[in-house]
């Protein structure tokens, strides 16, 4: 009985023939053109929400500047950092926080205490693009998918 199974084993071609060699490869191939479009569209979503994070930052970060703070100040981006520096006789200039990849500061309307928005854009991200209207957080409506 052995003997019999051991000459089945010696005698059997062992291997993967061409058609199933073929089929693994178009399945492989399917699952590619599936997952590629997928990944990117993943990455502009992680775009959008650096943009989203870095503008509720400056947003957040202007809000608690005017709990105490009075006048205008002035949001810059120096070495990658977002700072408010408040005018002049206001105190020290703070830092807000680092500045995310492709994000850049869009247009800044502050006025006063309740009326203020800031902006920002990222051309790499979705509805973060400038043409798709970018982010802005402001005193009155919050965290926005539009500039100021």
């Amino acid at each position: 009985m052995i003997s019999r199974i051991r000459k089945a084993i010696d005698e059997k071609d062992q291997g993967f023939t061409l058609i199933e060699l073929l089929v693994v490869i178009i399945i492989i191939g399917i699952l590619a053109a599936i997952a590629i479009p997928l990944f990117l569209n993943q990455r502009r979503k992680a775009e959008d929400a650096a943009a989203k994070a870095d503008v509720s930052t400056i947003g957040k970060e202007l809000a608690t500047y005017y709990v105490d703070g009075t006048g205008v100040p002035t949001i810059t981006i120096a070495s990658g950092k977002y700072t408010l520096t408040p005018p002049t006789g206001g105190g020290a200039a703070v830092t807000l926080g680092n500045q995310s990849t492709h994000v850049v500061l869009g247009t800044m309307k502050i006025t006063d205490s309740k009326n203020w928005c800031v902006a920002v854009a990222n051309e790499s991200g979705d509805k973060a693009m400038l043409a798709n209207g970018g982010f802005s957080y402001s005193s009155a409506a919050g965290l926005q998918n539009k500039l100021c």
